[in-house]
């Protein structure tokens, strides 16, 4: 009689037996590796784990250990779901091995997840006819010609949609923009807010413009967030032909330097292209602050003109610039003066009325102020500058007073910034140098009003965590 261990089945048992076990216990601790660090390859070691170990565990011993007939219909059923969990291995492994470590800007990585899902689907149907024609004998030919003609009238039959997803699809893999991105079209011009396989649907300020792909496919346009950077915005600004080039350069620049929506580190420009008219570039954060920055830059630059005496767009005056306005206010901050009216005629000869737009610098942070303002109307809000943007520490009003530091010769640590239409005395050293002199009182109580901002400053600093090293410049 023959021997257990002499049956031709008995070595493919014991192989199973011990090792699928032994199999599985290595495929699960390294399973646990990879899904602690998080890595892609976690998903095809699950898969070979979980399913296609134990099935080809069952179809050996089918096949080798019982010595089933390959006609058997079970054998035939287990060998097909072999073949279809090999098929899905070797496809996950690739997909890992392909796109999941992909680097950015790659061919990998701009792929759409579209195409590489249809090549998936397209590899496992012809997977599975060749599994079936070997496993069941079956004559998939004739399916295949049928499925090749009929996709081939549908093709036909919707070519013009079908040609729009194709071009969505392109522009996907082409990727010559993303979600946030300012497209200028020509006809269109706003931020794109969704991209799909029909159509990109860009944020005109006014609605959503729905641009079909096949249209941006056909014709060209501009991406304004490429290349990454400042994005510059044009202004062209006209003032009087006897307006000296020079000062109206040197206003432009300074006018624009202050705009909250320049970009770091950049600076604007201006050019003077004749007959009394300019150009003035402007490097933004990105195309949504073009639009802003250039309404403000019109705004501010009519309050600095008139208090330049320059003549934007061919026009100086200044309704403010009246003998009757100047000495209003000059009576009005008198008592903060502690002047008399003997000293009217010495104020009104060097004194004079200046306005400030919403959000303009009246006085700036690290200079040595030329002159001490008094606020007449509207106010102000002190703030020192940092690497982090600016610190409020106080707000002004009318009768208040900025640049006291002209009167030491000190920088001033904070600049004041105007809350909304600014109306300011500007009273120069000069003149607040013969005030002082002749009125002790108004020193002191200048020299209080100094130590009592730097003070304020200090404190605000501490609270936001501040240290010394970090104030900007």
């Amino acid at each position: 009689m023959t021997q257990v261990w002499q049956e031709p089945w008995f070595p493919w048992a014991v192989g199973i037996a011990i090792g699928v076990p032994v199999l599985l216990i290595v495929l699960t601790e390294l399973l646990g590796v990879l899904t602690r660090r998080r890595k892609a390859a976690a998903k095809p070691v699950r898969l070979l784990r979980n399913y296609v170990i134990p099935v080809a565990a069952v179809f050996a011993l089918l096949v080798f250990a019982s010595r089933q007939s390959n006609e058997w219909t079970w054998v035939r059923i287990v060998g097909t779901l072999l073949g279809f969990l090999v098929i899905l291995l070797v496809l996950s492994a690739f997909n890992v091995a392909l796109f999941a470590n992909a680097q950015e800007g790659s061919w990998r990585d701009r792929i759409p997840s579209i195409f590489v899902d249809l090549a998936r689907l397209a590899l496992i149907l012809v997977g599975l006819a060749i599994l079936f024609s070997w496993v069941w004998g079956a004559d998939v030919g004739g399916l295949i010609a049928a499925l090749g003609v009929t996709s081939i009238v549908i093709g036909l039959a919707l070519q013009n949609a079908v040609g729009s997803v194709i071009s969505g699809l392109l522009l996907l893999f082409e990727q010559p923009f993303k979600l946030g991105d300012w497209l200028d079209t020509g006809s269109v011009r706003g931020r794109v807010v969704e991209v799909n396989w029909r159509a990109v649907h860009i944020d005109t300020g006014n609605g959503i413009q729905i641009v079909p792909n096949a249209s941006l496919a056909d014709s060209s346009f501009t991406n304004l967030s490429q290349p990454v950077g400042a994005f510059t915005a044009s202004v062209g600004v006209k003032f009087s032909t006897d307006d000296p080039p020079d000062d109206v350069l040197r206003l432009l620049r300074e006018v624009a330097s202050g705009l909250p929506m320049l970009e770091k580190g950049d600076s604007p420009t201006a050019s003077y292209e004749g007959n009394a008219a300019y150009s003035v570039t402007i490097p933004v954060t990105g195309p949504a602050a073009a639009g802003d920055a250039t309404a403000l830059f019109r705004a501010w630059l009519w309050y600095a003109a008139r208090r330049r005496g320059l003549a934007l767009d061919g026009d100086s005056t200044d309704p403010i610039a009246t003998p009757e306005r100047l000495k209003k206010a000059v009576v009005a901050i008198a008592p903060t003066l502690h002047a008399r009216e003997t000293d009217y005629d010495a104020i009104l000869a060097s004194c004079i009325l200046e306005r400030y737009g919403p959000g303009e610098t009246v006085q700036a942070a690290g200079v040595v102020p030329d002159a001490i303002r008094f606020l007449v109307e509207g106010g102000v809000h002190l703030a020192v500058p940092t690497n982090d943007g600016l610190i409020t520490f106080q707000r002004l009003d009318s009768g208040d007073f900025i640049g006291q530091t002209a009167l030491t010769r000190e920088i001033a640590v904070a600049s004041a910034i105007a809350d909304g239409t600014t109306l300011v005395l500007r009273m120069p050293l000069a003149t607040i140098d013969q005030l002082v002199r002749t009125k002790p009182r108004l020193a002191q109580e200048i020299g209080k009003s100094i130590e009592n901002k730097h003070r304020q400053a200090s404190a605000a600093l501490a609270e936001a965590g501040v240290v010394r090293g970090t104030i900007g410049r």
